[in-house]
């Protein structure tokens, strides 16, 4: 790892950690670009290293959460094992597919999460206007099917496999719609599925070369002490704001 490549990725690591930390999901996605166009890697090397920047921050979060008692560790760990083959099949595609096609999907997926953003900034923005739902009418859990389960698991892993984020913008929604968590759960239980299907995918990339692991411990620290800073900095930056900044500059990037 050159010098100039540490002093130019490092600070993108502190960068995804940060917003990470704020908007509690998304900021991952931009740890491919950084790989790619800061550090110089190619796409696959940069789906596979972001795997290790998705790992460190989902272990760091966790800890967090568990001490909280916001995770389910059985219906997460269910969760995660049911995707694992779809990160497992998601891995061999990602490794390969053609690179320009592999970054023409990214930026589509870029734009998704950008589109997730700005939903969920009306949505509470539409909550916090028109108030919560009245205590005594508590919303109805929904009805686990497995083979639903089953599906959204393992279009979770196919998607940490493919592109190697965390996906935390689609598995705390999923969480959310098919096991019934509440939001805090669900934000604390995403961070055991992404590392289940983070651990999965780079296992199935063992033998696709090695990795520029000077970098990506570096990078994936930078993003831990980011994603620490994010938590207690959000007090005090306003979310609404900064979600739609960051999506607006996912839309550009993704173009």
């Amino acid at each position: 790892m050159s010098v100039l490549i540490a002093v130019a990725a490092l600070p993108c690591g502190l960068l995804i950690g940060l917003l990470l930390g704020a908007l509690g999901g998304g900021g991952s996605v931009l740890a491919v670009p950084a790989l790619v166009y800061v550090a110089g890697q190619s796409p696959q090397e940069a789906t596979a290293g972001a795997l290790v920047v998705v790992g460190v921050g989902a272990v760091t979060g966790l800890a967090c959460h568990g001490r909280a008692g916001r995770v389910r560790w059985a219906a997460g760990g269910a969760f995660g094992a049911l995707g694992t083959a779809g990160s497992y099949l998601g891995s061999r595609w990602s490794a390969a597919a053609d690179p320009a096609v592999l970054m023409a999907a990214f930026a589509g997926l870029l734009l998704l999460v950008a589109a997730a953003l700005l939903l969920r900034t009306l949505r509470d923005r539409r909550t916090h206007g028109d108030g919560q739902r009245p205590p005594g009418d508590p919303p109805t859990p929904p009805r686990i099917r497995p083979v639903r389960v089953a599906v959204t698991a393992s279009g979770v892993g196919l998607l940490t496999g493919f592109f190697g984020v965390g996906g935390g913008f689609v598995v705390v929604p999923a969480l959310s719609l098919v096991l019934g968590l509440d939001l805090p759960a669900a934000v604390g239980t995403s961070l055991l599925v992404i590392l289940i299907n983070s651990a999965t995918a780079l296992a199935t990339r063992a033998d696709g070369g090695p990795l520029d692991w000077p970098l990506l411990t570096a990078f994936a620290l930078c993003t831990a002490l980011g994603s620490y800073l994010g938590n207690r900095l959000t007090a005090r930056l306003p979310p609404r704001a900064l979600a739609t900044a960051f999506a607006s500059f996912l839309t550009v990037l993704a173009l």
